[in-house]
């Protein structure tokens, strides 16, 4: 727990857990009546507004309105997660739901991402995320080349990642032979494979090139297609399913607020930003502008990497209002990544990349 939550009586921390439960359920400011009347709080009803103006003045809560009860703010949230979150019982149903998922029959990684932030979307009906994160420092384990004629080969590279890529590669400088595209794959697998990009300095290039000897003129036009084929796996990618499902929260009701969210989807770095710079494999909570995305500053994103042999293949989120039914959401992710886990240990035939052929660039 942070040090500046340490402050707080047991009654302050059951008062803020009802005032955060009535929130996440109604959406409406909650006041010291509803909170005498509905939960088990031995004191009277000035002395629960007492306690919710200190919680006010703490930062815990805050007053939209003067007449109004208080809502949960960020640090309230914040503490609430860390320390006053009680374990979401599933139901049969939702438990059957999980499980399901390890009947699939899906091959490639990406694909039990996406069913998976499906799944996670309906069941808690909030916006689901698959997430491939950014990759900090992909390198290419083996290279081959494929001869079609004098003028195209195929180049194939498999990073360090497993994923394989291949780009065809036309030469205007210098006719191919079979022998000289026989020897630069020999050559690349020599001097590049375990390089990143920024690895690739002018040295390297000049030695590949004397190896080469009388067909050196084709590896500025590699070199520029093993830069692109390294920089297609480090980008990352990211699906959204269930977007709709925000249009039901108030707190959306913003139509520039919610075009500038929308954008911030669609457009996908920032996100991708935070889910590839995350330090952890736990399950990472991000309310308001702990995200450091200002259009999320009225939303809050949750999401579960997906680990294999301390390499994160992936992540699976849910993003929806600060307001949250983060017990769910939290048992949610937990499930889901479970399977997914048990389905990468056990299925050698999961991948956790893909081939695309060289074809893709309540009141007071």
């Amino acid at each position: 727990m942070k040090d500046e939550n340490r402050g707080l009586s047991e009654r302050k921390k059951q008062i803020l857990k009802a005032i955060v439960d009535a929130h996440i359920e109604g959406g409406e400011p909650v006041g010291s009546k509803y909170i005498l009347q509905s939960q088990h709080i031995n004191c009277s009803s000035a002395t629960i507004r007492n306690e919710m103006a200190e919680l006010e003045e703490m930062g815990y809560l805050e007053q939209p309105h003067a007449s109004a009860g208080r809502v949960p703010s960020e640090l309230g949230y914040r503490f609430y997660v860390d320390a006053l979150i009680e374990r979401y019982a599933m139901t049969t149903n939702e438990i059957a739901q999980i499980n399901a998922l390890l009947k699939a029959k899906m091959g490639e990684l990406d694909q039990i991402l996406l069913a998976a932030s499906n799944l996670a979307s309906a069941m808690t009906n909030y916006t689901g995320i698959a997430i491939k994160p950014k990759l900090h420092s992909v390198s290419v384990e083996k290279f081959e080349t494929i001869y079609l004629d004098p003028d195209h080969i195929i180049l194939v590279a498999v990073d360090s990642d497993g994923n394989v890529k291949s780009k065809h590669l036309h030469s205007e400088t210098q006719a191919f032979s079979q022998a000289a595209v026989t020897k630069l794959a020999r050559v690349l697998n020599s001097t590049l494979v375990g390089l990143s990009a920024e690895q690739i300095t002018l040295p390297i290039m000049m030695r590949i090139e004397q190896e080469m000897g009388i067909d050196s003129a084709i590896v500025s036009d590699v070199i520029k297609v093993i830069y692109d084929l390294l920089n297609e796996s480090d980008h990352g990618e990211m699906r959204v399913s269930g977007i709709d499902r925000l249009l039901q929260y108030p707190e959306y009701s913003d139509v520039t607020q919610l075009q500038g969210l929308l954008g911030t989807l669609e457009k996908k770095e920032d996100i991708l930003n935070l889910v590839s710079q995350s330090e952890t494999e736990d399950i990472n909570v991000l309310i308001g502008s702990e995200s450091q995305v200002k259009v999320m500053n009225n939303s809050a994103l949750v999401f579960k990497p997906i680990v294999k042999d301390g390499k994160t293949l992936g992540a699976i989120g849910i993003l929806g209002p600060r307001r949250m039914d983060y017990a769910k959401v939290l048992a949610t992710l937990e499930g889901l990544s479970g399977n997914i886990s048990n389905m990468i240990h056990t299925n050698k035939q999961i991948s956790g990349g893909d081939s695309d052929g060289g074809n893709e660039n309540r009141g007071e």
